[in-house]
């Protein structure tokens, strides 16, 4: 194996001080999108969720961010997937971004909440065809399948079942979930690993900010 303690980075790209941060947190992780979606980075929206069971079990997976408004950040899934199940039985989640090329990370906490079955419905018809045939494929997520020609023929047979100018439903099986988000972190990388880290912890209609250690 890659012997992998001597492989580090000085991040020397930029610097975060508080008087540059917007007071509200959504405006700051806009502006970091923006400008992460202007650089060419490689799906910038991509994040990664992490959930826990019942029984307090993690679990991370990566999905992609398709809403971000003062009501929270939405994604999509399967609502029987391993994610699906957890957050039915333990609604709360963290996200991270990590925008590797501009050395920085958000994270954002909150309880989770499923979209309205509309909004769910406008996103589903807003996909590409085969997206949508693929979310009917997939079902149940996340279960063992025989092997790929199962899922290859489970395909086939969604586009017979529904050809090409017909409506494809949305399964009731699938839509969004909204994290209404109640803490935000925002990471900038710094040389000699002294990042700069700030927070902002939500006190009703009030955002507070507050500086960490790295």
């Amino acid at each position: 194996m890659t012997d992998l303690t001597g492989l580090r980075l000085s991040y020397t790209r930029a610097e975060l001080r508080r008087a540059a941060l917007n007071a509200d947190p959504l405006a700051q992780f806009q502006l970091w999108l923006n400008e992460a979606i202007a650089g060419g980075l490689r799906e910038p929206y991509a994040l990664s969720v992490a959930t826990a069971d019942a029984a307090g079990r993690p679990s991370v997976r990566t999905v992609l961010l398709r809403g971000a408004t003062p009501h929270g950040l939405t994604f999509y899934t399967n609502y029987g997937s391993h994610k699906g199940r957890d957050l039915s039985g333990n609604p709360q989640a963290e996200l991270l971004f990590h925008w590797a090329e501009h050395e920085r990370q958000v994270r954002a906490y909150g309880p989770v909440v499923r979209v309205p079955p509309a909004e769910s419905d406008a996103y589903f018809h807003a996909r590409p065809r085969e997206s949508q045939l693929a979310a009917h494929a997939s079902d149940p997520q996340s279960a063992p399948v025989a092997d790929r020609e199962t899922l290859e023929a489970t395909f086939a047979a969604l586009h017979a079942r529904f050809p090409e100018g017909a409506e494809v439903p949305r399964p009731a099986f699938w839509g969004g979930f909204r994290v209404q988000v109640q803490e935000w972190e925002f990471w900038q990388g710094r040389a000699n690993r002294m990042h700069d880290r700030f927070r902002y912890r939500r006190d009703g209609h009030v955002w507070h900010i507050e500086r960490l250690m790295p």
